[in-house]
C-alpha cells in the first residue's frame, strides 16, 4: 500500500547510522537503504511518497521501514 508522508529527514547516528522521516505527526521512518541522495539531507522538509516494508528488520529499528518510490522537497536547511 502506498502512502503520502510530509516531514523532516534526520540523521540517526545509531549503529553504522540511518536516515529517518520524522512526520508533522510526529511519527519516525526509517528510510530503507538506496534511497535518492537528493532526499538524504539533515533537516530538509519533503513530501514523500512509499510504502511501508513490514517484511524487512534494521539494526537501527527507530521506526516502520519506509520505501522511498518518489518525493518532494518543501524546503532545506
Amino acid at each position: 500500500m502506498s502512502i503520502t508522508i510530509t516531514g523532516t529527514i534526520e540523521r540517526r547516528e545509531l549503529g553504522m547510522g540511518t536516515w529517518a522521516l520524522v512526520s508533522d505527526e510526529g511519527v519516525t521512518y526509517e528510510i530503507l537503504k538506496g534511497a535518492d541522495k537528493n532526499l538524504l539531507k539533515a533537516g530538509q522538509k519533503a513530501k514523500v511518497k512509499g510504502q511501508v516494508r513490514e517484511d524487512i528488520m534494521t539494526t537501527a529499528m527507530i521506526g516502520p521501514v519506509l520505501e522511498v518510490k518518489s518525493f518532494d522537497v518543501i524546503s532545506s536547511d
